[in-house]
């Protein structure tokens, strides 16, 4: 099999054509060539006209005549292909990839005796649950955690990709996980927090999903949400229950989300909540940014295979019996 370099399409003007040049101005040496052997033929025939008009032999052999001008014709390409390597031809591959950088998200849900209430059925927590399962579904990109709160408040999964395991996690929680009896507000945002505060992610945010007010608990919402701000935590409140089933009160709830700069919903049915969680969705869009790769190709070793070529067979031409015929 032919080397690379051995074939005559690096020759064609489509392959030049396809070529960028990191060295280009030293092209501009190829239009010395001509002037270099213009001014060396002056000078020769100068010469010959002094010292070998008088024996020129009549009825030269003309084809002698013409292959002694293979000499310079090789050197000179050898001169040409020797300055095409240096400009170095290339050729650059560009693959735009689509980077997705994804939010860091803890999701904080209220598994309290009073999320059994059936005024959504089955009840408030298997609502919860099964919107928040499609929700995670829908953040491919995104690092999501899981806290769980009654009483006290404790974390299930740390910030993690994997979804499946996430998933699991949210099918397995229950009312009795946690025995403390309350709603520990303040201590659930405390919780979350310590999952994202030495987040890299430039977007961070709790999820607060309850049907109450904080009942429980060593830390105060008004604390807890002051600790959010001062790490950039946004917090999306979501009141869950129809307020004729059981009084719901949203007060303690909104405050957070306004004095986090995020935002409250009411969700009294499935189609609310998912509605809700949609929304959200849409707050916390997934920023994706375009990287252009450059995969760039040297071709120049080409060219300097071939400029060694022409430079190898005008020395042999010249230093050989055949190149004092062609002088002669």
């Amino acid at each position: 099999m032919l080397p690379e370099w051995l074939s005559y399409q690096w020759f064609l003007p489509g392959t030049f054509k396809s070529f960028i040049w990191a060295n280009p101005y030293y092209l501009y040496a190829i239009l010395a060539v001509p002037f270099i052997y213009l001014l060396r033929g002056l000078i020769t025939n100068r010469n010959r006209e002094k010292l070998v008009l008088s024996t020129e032999t009549a009825g030269a052999n003309a084809i002698f005549y013409w292959l002694r001008y293979l000499i310079p014709l090789f050197f000179g390409l050898g001169l040409i292909f020797g300055i095409i390597a240096l400009a170095r031809p290339q050729r650059v591959l560009s693959v735009e990839e689509e980077i997705a950088e994804g939010i860091d998200i803890v999701l904080a849900i209220d598994i309290s005796e009073s999320m059994m209430t059936t005024d959504l059925e089955p009840n408030r927590l298997e609502v919860a649950k099964s919107v928040a399962r499609s929700f995670i579904a829908k953040r491919e990109n995104d690092r999501i955690g899981l806290v769980a709160f009654g009483g006290q408040a404790l974390t299930l999964c740390p910030l993690t990709t994997d979804h499946a395991i996430l998933d699991d996690y949210l099918q397995n929680l229950s009312a009795g996980l946690i025995q403390s009896q309350g709603t520990a507000i303040g201590n659930a945002i405390a919780t979350c927090i310590n999952r994202l505060r030495d987040s890299k992610g430039n977007s961070k945010v709790i999820i607060l999903l309850s049907d109450g007010d904080n009942t429980a608990g060593t830390i105060g919402p008004e604390t807890a949400t002051e600790l959010a701000k001062a790490f950039q935590i946004r917090i999306y409140s979501i009141a869950l229950g129809r307020q004729n089933a059981q009084e719901l009160d949203t007060r303690t709830l909104n405050e957070i989300a306004e004095d986090s700069k995020g935002s409250f919903f009411r969700a009294i049915s499935e189609g609310s909540l998912a509605g809700v969680f949609g929304e959200i969705d849409l707050l916390e869009k997934q920023k994706f940014e375009n990287i252009a790769l450059r995969d760039v190709t040297d071709y120049y070793y080409i060219y300097l295979n071939w400029a060694v070529v022409f430079f190898l067979i005008s020395f042999l031409l010249k230093n050989t019996a055949l190149g004092n015929l062609l002088e002669d």
